[in-house]
């Protein structure tokens, strides 16, 4: 696990359409491929989070960033300048405080499934995008 401990990990809800979608859209624009990903589901994800406060089905992306588990906003937030223009302009949120920010994010999280829908299976990364994705540690 070593050789990953540096990189920025993206954990996501592998059956959420609208986590789904936000991978793709990390995917196409982060400008270095540096971020990596790891469904909720799988079992590098699980292996992460072990010894971490971090629930069993969180409604959040969680990220781990520098030796860090951010959630809800802070990990949203914390991806934009790895990507392409125009998507670090929305880093200006960080002057919203969290506690404004964190419950507009709990809201979408909660009703996401009801509003982008549900998949029955994890998303399948493309033969590109397997280097990317961690299935198992």
């Amino acid at each position: 696990m070593d050789a990953i401990d540096h990189r920025t990990i993206v954990i996501f809800d592998g059956v959420c359409s609208l986590c789904n979608a936000s991978v793709d859209l990390l995917i196409r624009a982060d400008r270095t491929s540096s971020i990596l990903f790891a469904s909720l589901q799988s079992s590098a994800a699980k292996k992460l989070l072990a010894g971490h406060d971090v629930h069993e089905e969180p409604d959040s992306i969680i990220v781990l960033h520098k030796g860090q588990i951010l959630t809800e906003s802070q990990a949203v937030l914390t991806l934009l300048p790895f990507l392409s223009f125009p998507w670090p302009l929305f880093g200006v949120f960080r002057l919203v405080p969290r506690f404004l920010r964190d419950p507009v994010y709990r809201l979408i999280a909660r009703n996401r499934y009801r509003w982008f829908g549900k998949r029955s299976t994890c998303r399948i990364p493309t033969a590109e995008e397997r280097s990317r994705f961690l299935e198992e540690l």
